[in-house]
């Protein structure tokens, strides 16, 4: 059944069958990680060993979405799995993500599913702890922080600027080395990865199609519309690498913004004000270039104030940096991040629609945001099916 994300109390009752021993699942699986990839060569095989030292009590599977990979992707892929049968490999003719795993949700056979990438490391007993935090019934949605860690020159600068405020805005995703590991917290619509039970995942529709990106976001933001909690556990906290080039950045976080538009318009409850901080920046660069006098002046202040907080996040960053010099390339980062993001808002308010219901909520004009809110539509899942 194909849920359009309205509100109502989920079924918590339902039995959750014990995590502590194997399932009896059909072709003897108990969890099955999906896994969409596209020309992931650099990270694959170091990906697939991480996953593999999963610690878990029951039969584990890998499947993985490859949408057309033009390096050696596929061919690594179909290597690792002729010398391991628990690797499953299958198109993703659609090639976004979001349809990458639904192409995996299809043929997961597992009673769990764990949503992981190739860009990430996972800890050990990441599906173990998933599913036993599960089976305590109060959610039906449990991850990890993301915890960046580079990989490279300007992909160490981004996990510096990341761990700055103005690289994390107020998104409670991010994790820190040290944090308590029996530390747990609810998240918002900013969540990374996590581990379900299939059945839930193919109640809510599965991921929808038209997010190419923000997808995981769209689908929190249906659980949290019908009343669920999406709990993070420290001790599930993964090393993700970010994008170790500036333009690669650029393009990750044009998407992005693009598509929390989309979100925002379609689930206007879910924005936090801090979001609407990088379009904000990017029209005042415009005013500060381009606009009337006056509010050039004001603009130019405005983005010299941003500057010197640029200027700050670096120099906070210099005693984490190592070498030191790579704190000099984390305002860079932070500015690529912000004013991609707050681009592509724009390019999204364009492109499908501007989120006019969320602004009015966050005026505070409730029956204005009410009125504007688009009517409900069902999941968009075709590789689902």
């Amino acid at each position: 059944m194909i849920h359009d994300g309205s509100v109502g109390q989920p079924p918590y009752a339902s039995a959750v069958p014990d995590p502590t021993t194997p399932s009896g699942a059909p072709d003897g699986v108990d969890a099955s990680i999906l896994v969409p990839v596209y020309n992931e060569e650099r990270y694959i095989e170091r990906s697939v060993a991480t996953m593999r030292r999963q610690r878990f009590d029951g039969e584990l599977e890998f499947v993985f979405a490859d949408g057309g990979s033009t390096d050696r992707t596929r061919e690594i892929l179909d290597a690792l799995a002729a010398a391991d049968s628990r690797i499953r490999v299958f198109e993703n003719p659609n090639r976004s993500v979001s349809s990458g795993l639904n192409v995996a949700l299809r043929h997961a056979r597992g009673r769990w599913v764990v949503r992981m990438d190739a860009h990430t490391e996972f800890p050990d007993d990441y599906v173990a702890l998933g599913v036993r935090r599960l089976s305590k019934g109060d959610t039906r949605w449990v991850s990890g922080p993301q915890m960046p860690k580079g990989v490279g020159r300007v992909s160490r600068a981004v996990s510096l600027a990341l761990g700055t405020p103005l690289g994390r805005g107020g998104s409670r995703k991010w994790g820190e080395r040290g944090d308590p590991t029996d530390a747990e917290w609810d998240l918002d619509t900013g969540v990374f990865d996590g581990v379900w039970q299939r059945e839930t995942l193919l109640e809510y529709g599965g991921w929808d199609e038209r997010w190419p990106r923000n997808e995981d976001s769209e689908m929190a933001a249906r659980f949290l519309a019908r009343g669920e909690r999406l709990v993070c556990l420290a001790a599930m906290g993964a090393d993700y690498a970010p994008r170790d080039s500036f333009r690669g950045l650029w393009q990750q976080y044009l998407g992005y913004g693009e598509y929390r538009t989309k979100t925002a318009a379609r689930h206007p409850e879910t924005v936090r004000p801090s979001q609407l901080l990088p379009p904000a920046i990017v029209l005042t660069a415009v005013f500060a270039c381009c606009g009337p006098r006056r509010a050039r002046v004001a603009a130019r202040a405005g983005l010299a104030a941003y500057i010197a907080g640029l200027g700050a996040a670096g120099a906070g960053a210099l005693s984490k940096a190592d070498p030191k010099s790579e704190a000099l390339l984390v305002p860079g980062a932070l500015a690529v991040m912000h004013f991609a993001h707050g681009a592509g808002m724009l390019i999204g308010a364009v492109r499908h629609a501007p989120p006019l219901a969320a602004l009015a909520s966050l005026a505070g004009a409730s029956s204005l945001a009410q009125s504007l809110r688009q009517g409900e539509q069902a999941v968009h899942a075709p590789s689902l099916h």
